[in-house]
This record gives structure tokens, C-alpha cells and sequence, in this order.
């Protein structure tokens, strides 16, 4: 495992979309293939930054605000609320322009389905996420979503205050143009070659005594950083049954261990089902409802799901900071997910194999 996590890590970055990120699906490949699996590659088109189409979200508000035209203002409150939302638009064609790829391992026979997941993809950096304010980054982010659902209203009633959000909206665009000309893409040893790394091992594991009665499969995902487009490619591509149980790895390489009960962002989805049950009964992990960003879990609403992941005084470690290396991420703690995650699963396959 500590294997796999260092050649990920060798890397530069693993950018959406980008030469290094198919770089990191050959090397994926390659370990896997060298322990006997068999891996399908699954092609898809997404953008190397969630930057232009949320700077497009930010020029059609604030060009709505300045304005006063409420229809435009609408657009881009709608805009806003369905790519917060994951909600397919008719846009996304003009975004989704560089090819990346899912990797697929499976093993064991029909019947139930377990799917180990995580995202092999790195994220571009930006000031929000700077360590020393990015504790406030919930805070902004609720901000921005109130005053992109406000503007409708204001342009209509209180011109001047639909006037000052739209400049406001109009800044916010120039600084996403910046990040998207100047920001690098980030290396993430902890989000997510962490979480790969101890998908991977688990699969590896399971793979070689597979339990009567379930299948399991490994769905490593590209260009979740991005809105979950791999996630999103998995879910359309119908790979993944319904009623399959998804266990998500996600930034586990350093902080106390936590197994989230839901996610949103915009709205909150509670899991529910059997690995949550699991997780519940099993000691090593604290409950967590996750509002601060989304997983590619967010991709199958009807799926039983649960995503293991650390956090440090509530936020990611070296959250998408040029921080996130090799030297911090504390070995013992991936160690430690995959005890925890292997004691979860057993339990959960034991109980109903």
C-alpha cells in the first residue's frame, strides 16, 4: 500500500483532466495488473478546473445585478444552485472538453455488490484555501449562495442593492480568471492518494478471498475535484447496481477518523443502510454530517453509501494547499483507516454473506 501511495505522490500533481492525472490511471493500472487484476478503463470528458464554469456563474450574476435585468439574474442564481447541486445543464457540453478516465477492478461472483471508491485526481490551489483562513470557508461559501439567491429579488425590488451584488459577483469573477491564469495544481498526498492507496489495498485484499454470495468491485474515479464528473460518468454508465453498498475513501492520511452520516452543500442527504449501521456499531470512527464540500458519493443518491475521512479541528488538512505532501500525511493514520475500514467490512460481509 505505502508502495502505490509513494509513486502517486512521486508525481507532481494529478490534475483533473490533465497528462498528469492519465499519467496516474497508467500507474494505477500497472499496480494492479502486476497483483493479477483485471482493469477496465472507462473514458469520459470533464474540465481541468471547476473555475470557468463557476466564473461563467459569476459573470452572468453580476452582469444581471449591474443591469437590473431579472431574468438574467435568475439564470444565474440557477446556474449556481444546480452546479453546487451536481444537476445536469445544457452548458456542460461547452466545460466537459479534456478526456479522463474511470479505472474498474472487480472480483468475487454474482450476487451483492460492494464498490471501494475514491478519486485519484488533484485539485488546483486558491487563496481560500490558505490554512489560515480556510476555517471560513463554509461561512463564504453559504455567503455567496445567499447573495446569489437574493439577487433575483433585489434586482426587482431594491435596484441599488441588486447593483451592489452584481460588482460584487463581477470581483469574484476577475479573481476566479486569476486563480484559472496563476494558480498550480496541488500534489495531494493526502487528498487523495491516501484514499487510493487504501481502496486499492483493500480491494487487493478482498480480491484474494472473496466472500460467497458478493461481488466486489474497485471504481477509481478521475476528476472529482471537479463536480464528481467520474463519479457522474460511473453512475450514467449503469457499472454500479443500485442497491450496491459504496464505502468512499477520501483525505484519510492525517486527523481524527470520521464516518459520514450525509453530505450537501446546498440541501444535506443522510445515508442510510448497512454500512452505515456497520460503521455505527464498530468503534475507531466518530460521526460526522458533512456540509463543507461533496464526494463522489453525491453521484448515487439511492445507493447505500458511507465515506471515511480525517479531519483536523473540522477541516481537511492542507486542504488543495501546496501543503499537501508526502512529509504531512502521518503514515500511521492511512495504516489505521485501512485496520478500521478491513474491521468494517468484514463485519458487514460476515454479517450477511
Amino acid at each position: 500500500m505505502r508502495e502505490l501511495w509513494e509513486a502517486l505522490c512521486a508525481l507532481p500533481h494529478r490534475g483533473s483532466a490533465t497528462a498528469m492525472e492519465a499519467r496516474a490511471a497508467g500507474l494505477l493500472r500497472g499496480w494492479l495488473e502486476a497483483r493479477g487484476h483485471a482493469v477496465r478503463a472507462q473514458p469520459f470528458r470533464a474540465p481541468r478546473s471547476y473555475g470557468w464554469e463557476l466564473l461563467a456563474v459569476s459573470l452572468v450574476l453580476g452582469a444581471g445585478g449591474v443591469s437590473g435585468l431579472f431574468w438574467l439574474a435568475l439564470l444565474g442564481a440557477l446556474a449556481f444552485w444546480a452546479h453546487f447541486r451536481g444537476v445536469w445543464t445544457p452548458w456542460a457540453a461547452l466545460f466537459d472538453r479534456h478526456p479522463s478516465q474511470n479505472l474498474l477492478a472487480e472480483a468475487g461472483a454474482d450476487g451483492r455488490t460492494l464498490v471501494l471508491m475514491a478519486h485519484y485526481d488533484s485539485a488546483k490551489t486558491w487563496f481560500i484555501y490558505d490554512p489560515r483562513r480556510v476555517r471560513g470557508f463554509r461561512a463564504n461559501f453559504l455567503l455567496n449562495a445567499a447573495l446569489a439567491f437574493a439577487l433575483p429579488p433585489a434586482v426587482l425590488l431594491v435596484p441599488w442593492l441588486g447593483k451592489a451584488v452584481g460588482l460584487y459577483f463581477l470581483a469574484q469573477a476577475a479573481l476566479l480568471l486569476w486563480r484559472e491564469l496563476t494558480a498550480p495544481y496541488v500534489n495531494g498526498a493526502n487528498d487523495n492518494a491516501s484514499g487510493v492507496a487504501v481502496a486499492a489495498a483493500l480491494f487487493d485484499e478482498l480480491a484474494r478471498q472473496a466472500p460467497p454470495g458478493w461481488r466486489v468491485v474497485l471504481a477509481l474515479t478521475g476528476c472529482e475535484e471537479v463536480g464528481a464528473k467520474g463519479a457522474l460518468a460511473l453512475a450514467r454508465g449503469g457499472e454500479i447496481p443500485a442497491g450496491a453498498l459504496i464505502l468512499n475513501l477520501d483525505n484519510v492520511g492525517r486527523g481524527t477518523l470520521f464516518y459520514a452520516v450525509g453530505e450537501g452543500m446546498l440541501g444535506y442527504r443522510p445515508y442510510a443502510g448497512e454500512l452505515l449501521e456497520a460503521a455505527r456499531a464498530l468503534p475507531g470512527a466518530r460521526p460526522l454530517e458533512y456540509r463543507l464540500a461533496y464526494f463522489d458519493t453525491r453521484a448515487f443518491p439511492k445507493n447505500p453509501c458511507l465515506t471515511l475521512i480525517r479531519l483536523e479541528e473540522g477541516v481537511i488538512p492542507n486542504w488543495h494547499w501546496p501543503s499537501d505532501v508526502a512529509a504531512n500525511v502521518r503514515w500511521e493514520d492511512v495504516e489505521q483507516t485501512r485496520e478500521y475500514a478491513l474491521k468494517l467490512v468484514h463485519s458487514l460481509l460476515g454479517a450477511r454473506g
